[in-house]
This record gives C-alpha cells, structure tokens and sequence, in this order.
C-alpha cells in the first residue's frame, strides 16, 4: 500500500550544516473541503427545514400549483452525469492519464455551465407566476435555488482553476491533490440538487394529488 505522506525538506537554518526532513499531509485539502462540505451541507438542512415550517403557515404560503418537474430534471441529469464524467478523470489520474483527465475537466465546466443556463430558463418562467416578494413560498424557494445556484457557480471556478494546472501528478507542493479536491466539491454540488428536487419539486406534487 503506497502512502499518502512526501517528504519535503524545510529551509535549512544559517549556519546549520543540514536539517532532518518533516512530513507533509497530502491529505490535508481532502479533510479542508470534507470541512467545507459539512458547514455547507448543515446550512442546506437549516434551509430545508425553513422551508417546511413556513409551510405550515399556509397563510402566508399560497401556492396553487408545485413547480414544474421538467427541467428540475433535466437539470438533475446534466448534474449526475457531470459528475459520472469527474470520477472517470480522476480514475485517469490514477493511471496517469492526464489528457484524458484534463478533457474530463472541460466537459463537467461544459456541463456546469449547461446547468446554469437551463436554470435561467427556468427562472424566466417562474417568475411569471412567481418572484421572491409573492410570499414566503417564493422567498424561501428563490433563496434554496438561487445558493445552490452559486455553488454551482463556484464549483465551475474551481473547475476552471483545476484545468488550467500544470499537473495533475504527485507533487510534493500544494496543491498536493487537486482533482480529488475538486471532484468532491462537485459531487456535494449534485448531491444538494438531488435533495433541492426530491424536496422542492417531487414532493409537492404528491402533496397535490393527495388533497
């Protein structure tokens, strides 16, 4: 089993003949962005659960009709697929494939931006029967939407970022593993959008026929 930790050799002091090594995490950006992915995911729930209890005051939550499920899951397939093409490069890193994984990369901010587009389209249509000052329906599900929307935004940044490096090999200098980095970034993207339509989308419409 090969190990995760490279050995770099620190600055040596002023007048010191040598220094020993010391050993450099290269799984630190893994557990950074698994921090990212908890603080984020946390904030999501407290979202969700927003939604649901202005629910109850049904009030101030006039919504006749759930919003329309097609290009929610259109949107939900680019996603998944997006992500499918992320774990395909960084397979190819491991067989160090790196054309192969670079191109993966191109495609998934392709996809991304596919997303954000399909999403416009269906912003336009909402918003004429709905916009962020009907009640607090539309508050609240312009507010879930339009978050995931810009981590999908900054998901597509770090993406292009990702692309344009030198390497994507072992290095002993950050960013020591980028495209795993990344793609796990990318999967809680799409994984948020699963939950945004099981809970936005899917579920009102059961709710509708069962009144």
């Amino acid at each position: 089993m090969t190990s995760d930790i490279s050995l770099a050799r620190p600055p040596e002091k002023p007048g010191a003949s040598h220094t020993r090594e010391w050993p450099i995490e290269l799984n630190r950006g893994t557990y950074a962005v698994w921090t990212v992915i908890v603080t984020e995911a946390a904030l999501f729930v407290c979202f969700f659960a927003s939604y649901y209890f202005l629910g109850n005051d049904k009030d101030r939550w006039a919504i006749d009709t759930p919003p329309k499920l097609t290009l929610a899951l259109i949107m939900l397939s680019v996603l998944i697929s997006s992500s499918f093409v992320m774990m395909f490069g960084e397979r190819m890193v491991k067989q160090q494939r790196f054309v192969l994984a670079r191109i993966s990369v191109f495609v998934t901010v392709a996809m991304g931006v596919g997303f954000l587009v399909i999403q416009a389209f269906e912003y336009k249509d909402h918003w004429k029967t709905l916009t962020p000052f009907s009640d607090s329906y539309g508050s609240i599900f312009y507010t879930i939407v339009s978050f995931h929307a810009a981590h999908v935004l900054v998901g597509i940044l770090m993406l292009c970022y990702l692309g344009i490096l030198p390497t994507y090999g072992p290095s002993k200098f950050p960013p020591h593993r980028p495209f795993h980095v990344v793609t796990l970034y990318w999967h809680f993207v799409d994984a948020i959008w699963i939950f945004v339509v099981l809970l936005l989308y899917v579920i009102p419409h059961f709710q509708v026929l069962g009144r």
